[in-house]
């Protein structure tokens, strides 16, 4: 391998006779600093004190005195200024931030690029007043309120950086401002050491200052990480920074020609290739590290793994194959990223979400389901989340009240933290998240999780936090206000991993490769919009007017990225670049910019493989699933056929025997859900139950158009009680089940409608209602008892015949009633329908031993169709030879469903 930039800088600086221990070292990163003092001690021959390595921006501080604000303390106490601001209306806390951090970065450019704020914000405002998009003379409020804040960002920015430096803190930009303000006394006193620059690139103005200054007083010296072939190709963007540097600094033009590197175009293999989806780059990524550990007996040590995206931490660690020992892990772990977060999340909602009525179902159910509070709840004498969750099913709570929850009675201190009755101030919710971690710091403990615990610690101290900027804070009463600096502190704080810097497997993120050299490269999500990362515009700031005062736009950070992408490959040997062949919007477009110019640069193009690489997919054909029928299976078809078939349970066997294997025998039935809109099942229900209360006072009389009238004024209260015994916890006087009701009423009318309509040719008279009905079958070659049960719906007379009538709120058809082939009976769930009016018919016969009958279905869908009438060969009556028939192909239904010699085997649609 080539040697790599740390160590020339090394070798450079003992050709100067410079004493190394004796330099201060200032580095893009303190990283690179770590790296650096390897390379120092592998070259002594004694001991020595190690040299003072610094990152810029701790390099920068010590010449001000001024130590670094947090991104919280920042927004406080830009707030408190734009409080103060003469603004008619404020905003409050929890939408101040939505744009506060935007502001904050804007600042913090102005100032780092050592632009006049007063020019700039003024500048801005005059824009906006100019861009303000009301076509009236008159200024609405609402205009007059955002301009008004523009035109307060000078006087702002003004208290704003005052308050900080009087808490001798700032933001990044202000200490280099303060620091650049303070060089000129600085120049006397100018440091002793040899002060050494190491690998920088992009440099805003005020870091470009004082670098320059320290040039200039002569000790010291700066090493550029470039090669010759990106700086001297005028257009070439990775060289974009340091041609600049060449060009507008005296230091360099006078005397100090940049030395550049030369070692891009040696020869070296570079595998570029493409992956459907990001989880798959990962799975190729751990494959490749697999081949590569199998070659390679130093533990890849010499090996980085580079993640774009660094949202693929997770997925990626879980891809590492086993056999890699040692893993270096260089990026912070996203707290926001967590199941933890997800936890205090929902549990935030849940306080924010309670009302008169309680917590509404949903919320509770997300929340009990978070495998936190699955942890909590074992460990309680009751489980209460499992018992809980199942009350609310069964008892179709749409809301959970406070006195539901008094049920549980052996966690009642735990369920009085997750579910306070009243609402709570953010205080409060902080330090119930803080006693919640305690308890699960308890359980973690016993059962010596370490990770866990690292998780819950890192939440401790953010909950911490958050507690000591509450008791500063007057703003935050609302809880909902809490939310957004929840969520903010959450995505910039990481679970930091602690590990062995120098050894393994190096998995970093992009800036974290900084100065850093490998041997084998592997970089993952090269995607446009991830590398580079596209045109996300965090600023109030447009882009000409960035332009103009020589602020970096979007065009400059895609330059720092090319930059960091060929600096990677540099000096590598081995380089595999992977990307994302199915862009799409949440995870970055089309392959980057940068495979392209790897792909048509003719000088690196002999070095270049292109493939795209594809999960294997073996498709096999599943077999169609059997079922033999043992002797325990056997037992229990015995206990059914018993018990009763139903016309519905030989129906599922038409449909698929497997079906019927799962509902009818192992009982697994759909779940049980909250009705928040109404299942089809209790739609039909309620509208039977209706029916049978309305009817029954005129079972066994003629019906007559006023007794048939006279039940339409009942048919609401009917409805309603209904609808209280199937859902109980629902309101029927408001939302969805409002429609639902009235649809059912509606259905109800529809009804009464048509058989008024009925009787105007027909005499009618109702013999049963909802009769229970279980006839013994005698079946040949079976030799147990075996019954046949079912509830008809309806039996009347009509014009002396009786009539067998089944009501379905479902869609029917008429060829779903009519019979042609009696194969297709028992082979055709279409026939389904008119299977289940011939079993009716059958067990009639068999109990009142009727010669003829009729039998239809009412679907209320279709009502205004009338009577779906059972139809075989276009005759309607069901007389003796057609029960004949039927009895055949039942029994021989049924034989197969009882002979222990056939299988119960799937049926695919």
């Amino acid at each position: 391998m080539h040697t790599t930039f740390l160590e020339h800088v090394l070798d450079d600086l003992e050709k100067k006779q410079l004493d190394i221990a004796s330099c201060i070292f200032v580095l893009p990163s303190k990283r690179s600093g770590t790296f650096l003092k390897k390379h120092i001690s592998k070259r002594l021959s004694k001991s020595v004190f190690s040299p003072q390595t610094l990152s810029i921006q701790e390099f920068i501080e010590a010449l001000t005195g001024l130590s670094q604000s947090s991104n919280v303390d920042l927004l406080f106490n830009l707030y408190a200024v734009y409080k103060d601001a003469d603004i008619h209306q404020h905003e409050d806390f929890s939408s101040f931030i939505k744009w506060g951090q935007t502001l904050l970065h804007d600042f913090n450019e102005i100032d780092g690029y050592l632009i006049p704020a007063k020019d700039i914000l003024n500048y801005l405002s005059a824009i906006k007043e100019l861009n303000h998009w009301s076509l009236q003379k008159e200024k609405t409020e609402l205009v007059e309120n955002y301009l008004q804040l523009w035109g307060k960002l000078e006087s702002m920015y003004g208290k704003f950086t005052s308050a900080l430096l009087n808490q001798k803190t700032g933001y990044q930009g202000l200490i280099q401002r303060i620091a650049v303000q303070s060089l000129s006394e600085q120049s006397k006193a100018s440091s002793a050491n040899p002060v050494i620059f190491v690998g920088f690139n992009a440099l805003n103005n005020a870091e470009s200052q004082i670098i320059q200054h320290y040039l200039e007083q002569g000790n010291a010296y700066i090493y550029w990480d470039i090669d010759a072939y990106f700086l001297n190709d005028p257009i070439h963007d990775a060289g974009l920074f340091i041609r600049n540097y060449q060009r507008e600094w005296p230091y360099l033009k006078n005397q100090n020609q940049i030395t550049t590197q030369d070692s891009f175009l040696s020869p070296k293999k570079i595998a570029i290739t493409g992956v459907p989806k990001n989880i798959s780059q990962t799975k190729y990524a751990g494959q490749l590290l697999q081949e590569l550990a199998a070659k390679d007996q130093s533990g890849l040590k010499n090996t980085a793994l580079v993640l774009a995206d660094e949202t693929l931490l997770d997925p990626m660690l879980k891809a590492v194959p086993a056999s890699i020992g040692e893993v270096n892990i260089t990026m912070g772990y996203p707290l926001n990223k967590t199941v933890l977060h997800s936890f205090f999340l929902t549990y935030l909602e849940l306080c924010l979400n309670v009302s008169e009525r309680g917590w509404f179902y949903k919320n509770v159910l997300e929340f009990i389901s978070n495998p936190y509070v699955s942890v909590l709840s074992a460990s309680e004498e009751t489980n209460f989340a499992k018992t809980l969750a199942k009350d609310i099913k069964e008892g179709n709570w749409l809301y959970v009240a406070p006195d539901m929850l008094s049920a549980y009675d052996g966690s009642k201190e735990l369920l009085a933290l997750l579910f306070p009755k009243k609402s709570i101030s953010p205080k409060e919710w902080v330090d119930y998240c803080l006693l919640l971690i305690q308890h699960l710091k308890a359980i973690f403990q016993s059962q010596e999780n370490a990770l866990e615990l690292e998780y819950l610690y890192r939440f401790h101290t953010l909950f911490n936090q958050l507690g000591q900027y509450l008791e500063k804070v007057d703003f935050m009463a609302e809880l909902k206000s809490i939310k957004n600096l929840f969520k903010q502190l959450s995505s910039v704080e990481t679970l930091d991993f602690i590990g062995e810097p120098l050894t393994g497997l190096q998995l970093m993120g992009m800036l974290e490769s900084r100065n850093l050299d490998f041997e084998t490269v592997i970089i993952t999500s090269a995607n446009e919009g991830i590398l580079p990362s596209g045109k996300s515009n965090n600023s109030f700031i447009p882009f000409d007017v960035k332009r103009d005062y020589g602020l970096p736009t979007y065009k400059e950070k895609d330059a720092i990225y090319t930059y960091h992408f060929y600096r990677l490959i540099q000096r590598a040997k081995n380089v595999h670049i992977i990307y994302n062949t199915e862009p799409d919007v949440l995870e970055g477009g089309e392959k980057s910019r940068l495979i392209t110019q790897l792909l048509t640069d003719a000088n690196i193009r002999p070095y270049v493989e292109h493939a795209i690489a594809s999960p294997e997919i073996k498709i096999e054909a599943r077999p169609l699933l059997h079922i033999d029928k043992d002797t325990l299976l056997m037992e229990d078809l015995k206990t059914f056929a018993a018990k009763g078939f139903s016309p519905t349970s030989l129906t599922n066997y038409i449909k698929n025997p497997i079906d019927f294997y799962k509902r009818n025998i192992l009982k697994i039935n759909d779940l049980e859900e909250v009705e928040e809109n109404i299942a089809a099942n209790t739609f039909g229900t309620i509208v039977h139950d209706s029916l049978e209360q309305l009817y029954t006072p005129l079972i066994n009389s003629i019906l007559t158009t006023e007794s048939v009238s006279a039940l339409k004024a009942q048919i609401a209260e009917t409805v309603s009680q209904k609808f209280q015994k199937s859902l109980a916890g629902v309101d029927i006087s408001k939302g969805k089940f409002l429609l639902v009701y009235n649809v059912i009423i509606k259905y109800l009318q529809n009804f009464i409608d048509m058989e008024l309509q009925n009787l105007k040719g027909h005499t009618i008279k109702i013999l049963a209602l909802e009769e229970k009905y279980e006839v013994p079958l005698n079946i040949p070659g079976l030799d147990f008892p075996i019954v046949l049960k079912g509830t008809l719906d309806r039996v009347d007379e009509i014009d002396g015949t009786i009539r067998i009538i089944d009501y379905k709120t479902g869609k029917v058809e008429p060829k779903n009633v009519k019979i042609t082939d009696w194969e297709e009976l028992i082979t055709e769930y279409d026939k389904s329908k008119a299977f289940q009016l011939l079993c009716y018919a059958h067990m009639y016969r068999k109990k009142h031993g009727a010669t003829s009958l009729l039998a239809g279905i009412y679907s209320f869908k279709n009502l205004g169709q009338g009577l779906f009438s059972f139809v075989e060969d276009k005759n309607p009556l069901i007389e003796e030879n057609t029960l004949v028939s039927f009895e055949a192909k039942l029994h021989q239904l049924i034989h197969d469903i009882l002979d222990p010699k056939i299988p119960f085997t799937e049926k695919r649609d």
